[in-house]
């Protein structure tokens, strides 16, 4: 179900543009237009969630889909072997600036460690 006014709906419905690297029934991933690594791709299911902590018991295995996607594109971008980082940024305080559940995926230089 889309949300009228958010932008990643929109790109789901393909009423906007978007670099598409992975789609399949229930998850898109696309090219961030704002790259923060030599790979950022943004993974989000096509069911509109909010955010992470507005997930419901019925999406618990949809979340493990996106995880499973994630290693897909890694694959297919040939980074699998060499790792990359994938990222929720959850409500105002955890950096989320598109209120649609959406994963970061990292790749392409070496990160460093967050504990």
């Amino acid at each position: 179900m889309a949300e009228q006014d958010c932008i990643f709906c929109k790109i789901v419905d393909k009423e906007l543009p978007s670099d598409i690297v992975y789609e399949d029934d229930e998850i898109l991933a696309f090219k961030d237009v704002n790259p923060v690594a030599p790979i950022h791709i943004l993974i989000i299911p096509k069911k509109h969630i909010p955010t992470l902590t507005d997930m419901g018991q019925e999406d618990a295995e949809l979340i493990g889909r996106i995880h499973l996607a994630a290693g897909k594109i890694a694959e297919s971008l040939g980074v699998y072997d060499r790792g990359f980082r994938l990222v929720n940024n959850c409500k105002d305080e955890g950096g989320q600036v598109v209120y649609h559940l959406h994963f970061h995926f990292l790749a392409g230089k070496k990160f460093k460690g967050v504990g």
